[in-house]
């Protein structure tokens, strides 16, 4: 399943692009991540921990990032596997910054491949919708670090964990009004 998106970050392309190389920090903003080695050559191995309704995965694996400083972009390669409920995940991004006026644009596009018990709560419009919601936690997140007066202030900044069971009725109610929207056509 394809995810596209874009957000802003209120500082320059340089700093948030310096961010970005952090990738221990990244994963910090992002709601489940952890970071558990550096392979060295752009590998690491980590987990996402993933909660949606009545299903629980963690999925154990590694990504490859290969980052492009003269465009300020790159491409992560990622994979990794829920032992304990058989199911699978494979995700590849690109993601490109840019200026904006106020700061620096961020987009992403992204393929996900599920397979396994995740494969059935993974549709595609309710990924998307939980997507745009995981992204603004992110930036939240990225925002709060990027303003911090010290080191140790951005190092204890993280993002929150991941509320399945509440963030799946928010997008699952999003998703029934947009059917009714556009049913009655009404955008």
């Amino acid at each position: 399943m394809k995810i596209i998106n874009a957000f802003e970050v209120s500082r320059s392309v340089d700093t948030v692009w310096e961010f970005f190389q952090d990738v221990a920090s990244v994963a910090q903003c992002l709601p489940g991540a952890m970071i558990t080695e550096d392979k060295g050559g752009g590998v690491y191995a980590g987990n996402v921990t993933v909660k949606l309704g009545p299903m629980s995965a963690k999925f154990d694996g590694e990504a490859t990032i290969n980052a492009d400083v003269e465009t300020k972009s790159a491409r992560i390669s990622g994979k990794g596997i829920d032992r304990s409920g058989g199911s699978a995940g494979k995700v590849e991004v690109e993601y490109r910054l840019g200026e904006s006026e106020s700061g620096t644009i961020v987009t992403v596009d992204a393929d996900v491949t599920l397979s396994g018990t995740a494969a059935r709560f993974g549709r595609s419009s309710l990924i998307n919708e939980m997507s745009t919601r995981l992204i603004a936690e992110f930036v939240e997140c990225l925002e709060t670090k990027l303003g911090a007066t010290t080191p140790e202030i951005a190092a204890s900044v993280t993002a929150g964990e991941v509320k399945g069971v509440s963030l799946f009725f928010s997008s699952l109610w999003t998703a029934i009004i947009g059917f009714f929207k556009k049913l009655f056509g009404r955008g």
